[in-house]
């Protein structure tokens, strides 16, 4: 499970909606949760997470996994660390299908423009191959060792500001943003080349179905975007998705939220973390089929388990080797 949870409270005005628009929303829901059933493995696509390593050794994987069939391959991103868009960099030099991304960025932490300034950067270097998953970042020592914990809401604030801001920038001057935490005016001089995906290199959002919980402010946040990374808060823990049925509900609830702001027909990839080997996750069922016909459009095989000793990188270029889970 990715541990990067967002968070809500309910509206009240939702709470007091007559019958009748009441009604009509579980329609709407249930519409949308049938039509993501028709969804095939077929449409499915794969890719994995490259847990340890320096840039050198991520690209080396990287490209053995694009030779043996892979669609995309991922790493993620810590505040003192390898830097992640510097490592995907490097393996864009490298590579020339497989797809290049995050799982996960902590944006809440970035000033805006220099994270659009790495993606962008990555995109062009990939030719298009560039994609961002975010959430609000699992708080851990790595972090707290250099910057304190201001809150989920102040975290869920900059998340949204810093995505606003990257979106604006990303397709184009003039450029104008007046937000809580972050400004931007329009830039007039050393403006960079556009990014090759547009309008922008995608963005995929956890987005986190609270149970018992009328609005789903986290889903509503998912919906805007590219991607839906889905997660589960019961009892106050997080877990993953259960069944590809709980699947299908959160991606029906996601469909019509898009469906009602007129996004319906645009593209949107739905994301499940899965381990082959059952030592990190077990999915129930373990195939990619039955997910698939829930509406997920990408497997990622996250290897989270593999220790980082000398038997790791011979692990993770078995499993590699071994190709998807078609």
């Amino acid at each position: 499970m990715t541990g990067h949870l967002f968070g809500g409270d309910p509206s009240p005005h939702r709470r007091h909606r007559d019958d009748r628009a009441d009604r009509e929303e579980r329609r709407r829901h249930e519409r949308a949760r049938l039509s993501v059933g028709r969804a095939t493995v077929g449409a499915m696509r794969f890719g994995f997470v490259v847990p340890f390593g320096d840039a050198r050794e991520f690209a080396e994987l990287a490209t053995l996994g694009e030779e043996r069939g892979w669609d995309a391959v991922f790493t993620w991103e810590a505040v003192w660390g390898l830097h992640a868009w510097v490592t995907l960099g490097a393996a864009a030099m490298v590579t020339e299908r497989i797809r290049l991304g995050t799982m996960l960025t902590p944006a809440s932490r970035w000033r805006p423009w220099d994270l659009a300034s790495a993606v962008l950067t990555v995109d062009r270097l990939s030719n298009g191959r560039a994609v961002m998953g975010v959430g609000l970042g699992a708080l851990n020592g790595n972090w707290t060792a250099f910057e304190d914990d201001e809150g989920r809401r102040v975290r869920a604030a900059k998340l949204d500001e810093c995505l606003a801001v990257y979106d604006g920038l990303m397709q184009g001057q003039p450029f104008t943003f007046d937000g809580s935490h972050y400004p931007a005016r329009p830039v007039t001089e050393l403006i960079p080349d556009p990014p090759v995906q547009r309008p922008r290199p995608p963005v995929w959002v956890v987005g986190a179905k609270i149970v018992g919980r009328q609005r789903q402010r986290s889903l509503e946040r998912a919906a805007r975007w590219d991607g839906l990374i889905p997660t589960v808060i019961e009892n106050g823990e997080g877990r993953d998705t259960s069944s590809p049925a709980e699947l299908a509900d959160i991606v029906g609830e996601v469909t019509a939220l898009r469906t009602a702001a007129g996004r319906g027909a645009e593209p949107f990839d739905v994301i499940i973390e899965g381990d082959g080997s059952g030592e990190f996750m077990k999915r129930e069922p373990p195939d990619a089929g039955p997910w698939a016909a829930a509406g997920a459009t990408w497997w990622i095989e996250s290897w989270w388990s593999v220790e980082r000793d000398k038997a790791g990188l011979p692990e993770l270029r078995r499993r590699i080797e071994a190709g998807p889970p078609r």
